[in-house]
């Protein structure tokens, strides 16, 4: 039951998206409903305490009373705790979107169910005033390299998270994809080359990078292009924080 609300919660309150695709939004909300209406069902079908007692298995009678009182509490404290914790969980501790502790999870930029298309050399030359995150890294990983994209300018926006091979001079301008859920949830990211950034933008943060793409100056990281920063502006968390 507190899943339910839980879930309903999330739809009235606009951050269902920090779990599920879009696209699954009116499907869940109809099924909470539906499960609302179960529990219901099932609440007014279980017996009164009294008709459990007259059909009680007359092995149980044998149980002394002070036994069958100790077990009753314990039961009882069990249920409370884990409805407490529940509580907690799901209603108390306010929904977050996934982060840096996730990118070292799950690979960035290493789905390539992910970032599969759009990224030639054609599209890199055309209209990307529209271009997202995903948009650019992908276009990375499907090789257009810094002989096609120098010079090209883009607005990153997304959370810092460092480069493991460079902390210190390069940084991602990361965000997840979500196809179905944030379970199913992977990272993808653009590298920033700002040598001290962890000084100004603490990972995690959400920033907005406006630059040109040029050969990566760094001798420890592997990104081969990265984004040479014009500006790098703190941001709040948008509303939208996924990608699809």
């Amino acid at each position: 039951m507190i899943a339910v609300v839980a879930t309903v919660w999330l739809g009235v309150t606009g951050q269902l998206g920090l779990y599920i695709h879009p696209r699954y939004y009116v499907f869940t909300m109809i099924m909470a409903g539906i499960a609302v209406v179960l529990i219901v069902g099932a609440l007014a079908a279980v017996p009164r305490a009294d008709e459990h007692e007259q059909h009680e298995h007359p092995d149980a009678r044998l149980t002394p009373a002070p036994r069958r009182s100790f077990l009753a509490i314990s039961g009882a404290a069990l249920a409370l705790v884990v409805i407490a914790a529940s509580i907690v969980t799901l209603l108390v501790v306010p929904p977050a979107t996934l982060t840096t502790a996730a990118v070292e999870q799950r690979s960035l930029n290493g789905s390539s169910n992910t970032l599969t298309s759009g990224g030639t050399a054609e599209s890199a030359t055309g209209d990307t005033s529209a271009y997202t995150v995903k948009d650019w890294a992908t276009l990375i990983r499907q090789g257009v390299g810094a002989d096609v994209l120098t010079g090209t300018t883009a607005t990153l926006t997304g959370f810092v998270t460092p480069d493991t091979d460079d902390p210190d001079n390069v940084f991602y301008v990361a965000r997840f994809v979500i196809t179905c859920c944030a379970v199913d949830a992977q990272p993808v990211g653009v590298p920033v080359y700002d040598p001290g950034w962890s000084k100004t933008y603490p990972t995690d943060s959400w920033v907005t990078a406006v630059g040109s793409f040029e050969a990566n100056p760094s001798v420890l990281s592997t990104a081969t292009t990265v984004l040479q920063p014009d500006s790098i502006t703190a941001i709040s968390q948008p509303s939208e924080p996924y990608v699809y």
